[in-house]
């Protein structure tokens, strides 16, 4: 198995003064829960490279085993030091995608042409895609094969309205992704605020937060051995 991980390649927050990235924890347990099935895991962006780790995700309190394992794992840390840049990837590589959030994305991989371009390709190929927490942005303007928009009328979930005020920057991104998939016609669906939850739709993998991470990345691998 090969799959390919995509992270945002974004660090500032908005007009904060702050620095934004990709959530270390929605990248390592993915990283770790495909690694350790005997996948092949490679890591882009779009401008290749080093991504910026979102600095609140790096904190003593955001730690976990993997994150830990993650910055201790030489081979990780190669990984995603040289990141490849989306032009650079084709999907005729890997078997399924995944998308790690942090808020990131919601300034670049939700507007980037070669990332909506990229899962276009994979729902096309009839390949898995899994997004988590912030990442399921990218999809708000993915087109499916039938050439409305990829979300529409299937369930989906990502980080909430709710948690977004409860961190504080509802007037900070540049859009709620609960508003933007729900516009795009999704069945938007969640779990408790910070508890695990996933949602299953076909191929479409999708999970609400951090604590979301690794179960969507079980279930996506569900869905790819499965086929």
């Amino acid at each position: 198995m090969k799959i390919l991980m995509v992270v945002t390649s974004h660090d500032k927050l908005g007009d904060t003064g702050e620095k934004t990235g990709f959530w270390l924890e929605e990248l390592a347990a993915p990283y770790y829960v495909f690694r350790d099935a005997g996948a092949k895991v490679t890591i882009a962006s779009p401008k290749g490279g080093m991504p910026p780790v979102d600095p609140k995700s790096n904190l003593p309190d955001n730690e976990t085993e993997a994150t830990r394992r993650f910055k201790s794992d030489q081979t990780a840390q190669d990984d995603l030091a040289h990141s490849l840049r989306l032009q650079e990837v084709s999907v005729n590589d890997y078997d399924a995608i995944f998308l790690p959030g942090g808020h990131g994305p919601l300034w670049d991989l939700a507007v980037d042409p070669d990332a909506i371009a990229l899962i276009e390709a994979f729902v096309k190929a009839d390949k898995p895609v899994g997004a988590v927490c912030h990442a399921p942005a990218t999809l708000g303007d993915v087109k499916g094969t039938d050439g409305d928009f990829l979300v529409r009328g299937k369930r989906v979930t990502g980080f909430t309205n709710a948690e977004e005020e409860a961190v504080g920057l509802t007037d900070v991104v540049p859009f709620l992704l609960e508003d933007r998939l729900k516009e795009r016609g999704a069945q938007f669906r969640h779990g408790a605020m910070w508890g695990a939850y996933v949602e299953v739709n076909g191929k479409l993998v999708t999970g609400q937060n951090p604590a979301s991470s690794a179960p969507a990345a079980e279930a996506l691998l569900k869905v790819l051995t499965a086929r």
